[in-house]
């Protein structure tokens, strides 16, 4: 991808998650416990576009979950290939997830970010996301 190609964002598919799986590992995304092709395959099959991808080369270098609840949405797994960040993908793909979810009817937007990633919180602090301190996530995996 040169400077001056325009990443697609679109809509994941069923064919494209081994890819976007190997994107993350590329991109040393945390390990989660939802990190298989049968999750991915799930979140598909209950919202067929929720995950969304940058491709660049008719490769995917980026992706990002824009879920909604019915009531907030909420960003998950933004991930951009480490050979094609600086170059606006993570922006594209978070703008494209706020147009998603802004359709949907949603109000409230959150991003779930690593705090122990300071160039993600950086991002998401330019993006316009505050920071909101007096608040916990807990979370519980379950097998």
């Amino acid at each position: 991808m040169t400077g001056h190609d325009t990443p697609l964002v679109r809509c994941g598919t069923a064919a494209d998650v081994s890819e976007v799986l190997a994107l993350w590992r590329r991109a040393e995304a945390s390990a989660s416990p939802t990190e298989s092709a049968a999750d991915l395959l799930g979140l598909l099959a209950r919202d067929g576009e929720a995950l969304l991808v940058a491709a660049a080369e008719g490769e995917i270098v980026g992706s990002l979950i824009a879920g909604w609840d019915g009531w907030r949405g909420t960003f998950y797994r933004l991930a951009v290939d480490p050979a094609h960040r600086r170059r606006g993908l993570a922006t594209a793909l978070v703008q494209a997830g706020e147009e998603r979810l802004l359709a949907l009817g949603a109000r409230r937007l959150n991003a779930i970010v690593e705090s122990e990633e300071p160039d993600a919180m950086a991002f998401w602090a330019a993006a316009g996301y505050q920071l909101q301190a007096a608040r916990s996530r807990f979370v519980r995996n379950v097998p």
